[in-house]
């Protein structure tokens, strides 16, 4: 059931240059424990939501249940890539070869394009050497190669392994529902940018997954003898994001710094068009949030998909719920309140944030 807030209740943050609002953006928010219950919400927490590249772990877990990881050799590294929305550094596209060797696949075989980086340095060092990208190069390579050694694993044709009927999709959207909890039919699908179908569903079902991530790491370092192996794939995915997040972004990207500082108390994902979720592990201050039982799990949807209100706003909502140290959440200053600078680097704005969250009892 749907509980849409007023457009003025929703707006999250505001942008002034000078005294005057040049922008307003509306977020939602969903907060929930390990079990599920919703914790805290902001605007509306059930909103129907293509979550993009932050459903790259519950895709990712779809291949790891197909057993091509033991198969071709994977290790947690490439775990990791295939959960990426990468920067195109040289390691994150030598990964990407390595691993289509490991499948003994190729990159004529990806059906993702190249485009221009998500890094600003590797974009001019590209410039520089008039590179032309290819698939590998795409920010969700490793999704792809993943996909190709998922197809190969169960037998299916490596040719369409990117579209909606194919074997391989057709478990990817059984697999997704089930980990969110959702009936196969309670998930739309649509075609992302990298040409994988890419998931909708409401966005509480987002902080679920997450959610079940950091509860699943938790159950594993406790040596729980109900480890179920859905359980345990998943704290190998939660193990191998946080153990390598220079993988799953890259050099100066939130998410990267966000799980570098917070040591594998956290993981954090990204989706295009502002959508990002977080999975927190259970400690003494989850405990104190609205009696959360075990790890919670966190998703937020900017409305005009403004990456940097999203992170601005996550950070946010970090320090709201008392999550990490002082010092950890420091690290994440520069996105939490960017400074806004003309090209005299004179400041000549502020970014406003007014998300508050609301307790669910």
């Amino acid at each position: 059931m749907s509980t849409r807030a007023s457009t003025s209740t929703s707006i999250a943050a505001t942008v002034y240059r000078g005294d005057s609002i040049e922008n307003t953006h509306l977020a939602h928010v969903a907060v929930v424990d390990a079990n599920g219950r919703l914790l805290y919400s902001f605007g509306d927490p059930y909103r129907m939501t293509l979550v993009r590249s932050a459903a790259k772990p519950a895709q990712a877990l779809a291949v790891l249940e197909t057993g091509a990881l033991e198969r071709f050799g994977f290790d947690e590294a490439d775990l990791a890539l295939m959960c990426a929305s990468h920067s195109s550094e040289p390691r994150h596209i030598e990964r990407t070869q390595q691993m289509l060797a490991k499948a003994g696949v190729g990159e004529a075989d990806l059906r993702c394009g190249g485009h221009p980086p998500l890094s600003d340095a590797v974009y001019v060092d590209w410039l520089k050497r008039d590179f032309k990208p290819g698939g590998v190069c795409s920010n969700c390579s490793g999704k792809h190669a993943g996909m190709l050694a998922g197809a190969r694993s169960i037998g299916a044709a490596l040719s369409g392994y990117e579209l909606p009927d194919h074997p391989l999709q057709q478990r990817v959207k059984h697999t997704v529902a089930d980990v969110c909890d959702l009936p196969d039919d309670a998930v739309e699908w649509a075609t992302d940018g990298c040409n994988l179908p890419t998931p909708a569903f409401a966005l509480d079902r987002l902080a679920r997954l997450f959610a079940k991530l950091a509860a699943a790491q938790d159950a594993s370092s406790s040596g729980s003898s109900g480890d179920t192996p859905r359980t345990a794939a998943l704290a190998r995915i939660y193990r191998a994001m946080t153990r390598y997040p220079e993988l799953v972004g890259g050099e100066g990207r939130f998410f990267t710094l966000l799980m570098r500082a917070f040591d594998g108390a956290l993981v954090g994902k990204v989706g295009a068009d502002g959508s990002y979720a977080i999975g927190v592990r259970a400690s003494a201050q989850t405990a104190k949030l609205a009696e959360a039982d075990g790890a919670i799990g966190m998703a937020v949807k900017i409305e005009n998909g403004n990456l940097g209100v999203l992170y601005a706003v996550v950070a946010e909502l970090l320090a709201q719920l008392d999550i990490g140290t002082v010092a950890q959440r420091a690290a994440l200053d520069a996105f939490h309140a960017p400074k806004m600078l003309n090209t005299m680097g004179v400041e000549i704005g502020r970014l406003a944030l007014s998300v508050e969250l609301e307790p669910h009892r």
